[in-house]
């Protein structure tokens, strides 16, 4: 799924706080996080007769298909025509098409869980890019996550050969940075837009990174079709894969969002291996005590590394500004 930004100046929403809208955003976001898990076992699925770029190129075009209605109808059709498609498409391409295709490679070279693990590091790559940025601190509490984090991912890797990892882990760690500087860049460069319009707009993006790769990778003799023909249930897993583990997960956290604020909504991207590993155990797949271990440390080091209440770097020109008004 796309990771959702923190709402840009001007674009700021109301955070209840009370038990009720707590519990309800919560609710939101478990569900968000389960319908984006359960993505990965459709996909394992249909990446046995569906190579990566066919299988991106479709749930790209699927979920598109569906929410540029959803958010036409909701912000209206003159804030849509206003956005900057421009950029739009290159951070929505470079960031979120480039992202979810390299996850599905990923995952065709590896397996769900592996990726799944990989991908809850999300908020520490994040929180890098922002120390490279200066927008954020190095604090101690960063630092230990960070090194139990690498200490769980190599206890959960453990599990799994290592013919299998190599290329797979790479693409799955670049897609994460993808997403994570896809994030960013979205809360930065389009402040007028809505949740849903910030993540729609960049999924058009991702869009266009498929109509160029799939006839770039039939052109190279690259297999771009499934294998077999595309059977009703073949569709159904697709259906499921591009609107609900991309398309609903993403309007389920956008409601969340709502709720709880993005930084607490975040939290629970970091539980989705367990998420995965549940649903691959229901589809026949023993549990494996070692990647539940691993996942689990993962998951304790992001929340460690987290800083609740965040305190951003204040640049110069805006120390500059506040010194000048007192």
């Amino acid at each position: 799924m796309a990771m959702s930004p923190e709402p840009a100046r001007g674009n700021t929403f109301a955070v209840s706080d009370n038990s009720q809208a707590a519990f309800t955003g919560n609710t939101l976001a478990v569900a968000s996080m389960l319908t984006w898990a359960a993505g990965f076992p459709a996909a394992e699925v249909l990446l046995q007769t569906w190579p990566p770029i066919a299988l991106f190129a479709a749930r790209m075009m699927l979920a598109v298909l569906v929410m540029v209605p959803i958010w036409i109808l909701l912000d209206g059709p003159a804030r849509v025509l206003r956005a900057r498609w421009g950029h739009a498409f290159f951070v929505g391409g470079l960031g979120i098409g480039s992202g979810m295709f390299l996850i599905l490679v990923a995952q065709k070279l590896t397996d769900p869980v592996t990726v799944a693990i990989i991908a809850s590091c999300a908020p520490l790559i994040a929180t890098l890019l922002e120390l490279a940025a200066g927008t954020r601190r190095l604090r101690w509490k960063f630092a230990l996550g960070m090194g139990i984090s690498i200490i769980g991912g190599l206890i959960a890797t453990s599990a799994v050969a290592p013919a299998q990892l190599g290329i797979g882990a790479v693409c799955a760690v670049v897609s994460t940075a993808l997403f994570c500087w896809a994030s960013m860049a979205t809360a930065r460069d389009f402040p007028e837009l809505t949740q849903l319009g910030r993540c729609t707009i960049t999924l058009v993006g991702g869009l266009l990174t498929a109509v160029v790769l799939l006839p770039v990778a039939g052109f190279l003799g690259f297999e771009v079709m499934p294998t077999p023909s595309v059977d009703a249930a073949q569709m159904g897993m697709l259906v499921f894969y591009a609107l609900f583990s991309l398309g609903l997960s993403q309007f389920f956290f956008i409601a969340s969002v709502g709720k709880l604020g993005v930084a607490l909504a975040s939290f629970h991207i970091n539980i989705a291996p367990f998420y995965v590993m549940v649903i691959m155990m229901a589809l026949g797949e023993e549990w494996n005590w070692t990647r539940a271990l691993g996942a689990a440390i993962v998951a304790l080091a992001v929340v460690l590394a987290q800083d609740r209440k965040p305190r951003p770097v204040q640049s110069s020109s805006a120390a500059e500004a506040i010194s000048g008004k007192n």
